[in-house]
């Protein structure tokens, strides 16, 4: 479920909370969800778990940048790379990195999906993958969901015929740039969380594939670790 928050208001403010931090939001992009913040906290964790002395950190569908600008302002020697595919995303994260001050160690990069990484030579560098991608089905958006669309983009919620079209491409195209051991985390609507780990298990490139539930008891994140080339 997308949580419950009043996004004219946010838009209207220009302004939104997310794990503490205040970060700035703009129509055209999806304003950061409670329940993403499951997603973040979870990340901090495996970052202390992998305990990296520089650690490398991908936030994938970034939109306004929260989990990179989370992720940088909470772990200070971390470099994070962070990438979407439209300009007001992209112009929304680039201010939320100025207005923290953490320009210096994310980089905002423009394209679809790692496409965006291209002649930067971080394949086989990353330890941490995150993503919060759109995961409603097309038919969900015609109707139960509809309402989503009233102020904020289409692009942040529709995901194909069964809302896991984005999960199944970053989990082919983050094997090129996790290194062996490195995690991959996922947000994931609500239901979704037993399908998004077989693909991942089917894909054959990761183990330790589980989900991360929050307070309610649903599983809302998915995360897994890359094995070794084949």
């Amino acid at each position: 479920m997308i949580g419950e928050i009043n996004v004219a208001s946010a838009y209207s403010t220009g302004r939104t909370d997310f794990m503490g931090l205040k970060l700035v939001v703009a129509p055209g992009v999806l304003v950061p969800r409670p329940e993403t913040e499951l997603l973040g906290s979870t990340a901090l964790n495996v970052l202390r778990e992998l305990n990296r002395p520089v650690p490398r950190v991908v936030d994938m569908c970034c939109g306004a940048g929260n989990l990179a600008c989370a992720i940088g302002y909470k772990v200070p020697t971390a470099r994070v790379w962070a990438s979407d595919l439209t300009d007001s995303c992209v112009e929304t994260t680039c201010r939320n990195v100025a207005h923290l001050g953490l320009a210096g160690r994310i980089s905002v990069l423009q394209g679809d999906l790692f496409n965006s990484f291209s002649g930067l030579e971080l394949e086989g560098t990353i330890d941490l993958v995150v993503c919060n991608p759109p995961y409603i089905s097309e038919k969900r958006l015609e109707n139960d969901r509809a309402h989503l669309m009233e102020l904020e983009p289409r692009e942040a919620f529709a995901a194909g015929p069964y809302g896991l079209s984005i999960h199944m491409r970053v989990i082919k195209e983050a094997q090129r740039f996790l290194r062996q051991g490195g995690m991959l985390l996922f947000e994931v609507g609500l239901g979704q969380d037993r399908q998004v780990m077989s693909l991942v298990e089917r894909s054959k490139a990761y183990e330790s594939i589980r989900a991360i539930a929050n307070k309610a008891g649903e599983a809302r994140v998915v995360c897994a670790r890359a094995k070794a080339p084949a």
